[in-house]
């Protein structure tokens, strides 16, 4: 299939590892070019060097500080001259239990996770000279509560509520917004949550026998399905929230 994605510009935050890296080597792979966003310099000078100079330019920032989106979208212009849409994956908010985060964790999680994607969304927009395709990595907590992670489970329900009515606001201008809700993909956030275990391959053992492929997602499954979503190829698809979760997800 031919996705359509030659020379269109992408941001891609927490773009140097995970699914963010995952999904912007399938980008690259399919003739568009990247900016990176992600706070570690030198592991996205390692992803811009294995993609390209020509197709990849980083930013070394923090998606929580508000003039971050607005820097990236303005690199994205200066440097590829065109900005066609974004695909934000925005914070990983502290385990816990809902009584027992305090105020300032909630606090905190809601300025890098919520107002961080919708400060980018801004971005985007404004600097873009057309519709753009515009992609929330999320969480299965959108639609079921994930254990000991209590913040997430509050806040990305509501970033899926809000592509909903991005969605709307959008759409007669032809831009489309869409959500993915990973399941358990082998990243480094999933191998820090199974290590806070007692017996970290008992708890990765635990994890795949709920799945029904029996097993961990690899990031590049996530990649290739985030990749069609933004490309010209999904044309029809908008205030859509989509698992990549191997089956695992129980409510429709």
């Amino acid at each position: 299939m031919e996705l359509g994605l030659t020379d269109r510009v992408f941001l891609v935050t927490a773009g140097s590892a995970g699914l963010g890296r995952a999904t912007a080597d399938q980008l690259v792979a399919e003739g568009a070019r990247v900016v990176l966003v992600a706070r570690r310099a030198d592991v996205l000078d390692d992803a811009v060097a294995d993609l390209g100079s020509a197709n990849a330019v980083a930013l070394a920032a923090d998606l929580a500080d508000p003039g971050t989106g607005q820097a990236a979208a303005e690199l994205a212009i200066r440097t590829f001259g065109r900005l066609d849409g974004a695909l934000i994956s925005a914070g990983g908010p502290p385990p816990g239990a809902a009584l027992a985060n305090s105020d300032e964790q909630w606090l905190a999680a809601f300025d890098s996770v919520f107002l961080a994607a919708l400060r980018t969304v801004r971005a985007v927009i404004a600097a873009a000279a057309g519709p753009v395709a515009l992609g929330l990595v999320l969480s299965t907590s959108v639609k079921v509560p994930i254990p000991s992670l209590a913040i997430s489970n509050g806040l990305r329900p509501g970033l899926a509520m809000l592509l909903k009515q991005l969605a709307d606001e959008l759409g007669p201008d032809g831009s489309r917004v869409f959500g993915l809700m990973p399941g358990a993909v082998l990243t480094e956030r999933i191998r820090f949550l199974h290590g806070r275990s007692a017996d970290p391959a008992a708890a990765r053992a635990a994890a795949e026998a709920t799945i029904p492929l029996r097993r961990l997602g690899e990031p590049a499954e996530f990649g290739r399905m985030a990749a069609f979503l933004l490309s010209p190829a999904a044309s029809y698809v908008t205030g859509s929230v989509i698992p990549v979760d191997g089956g695992a997800l129980r409510a429709l």
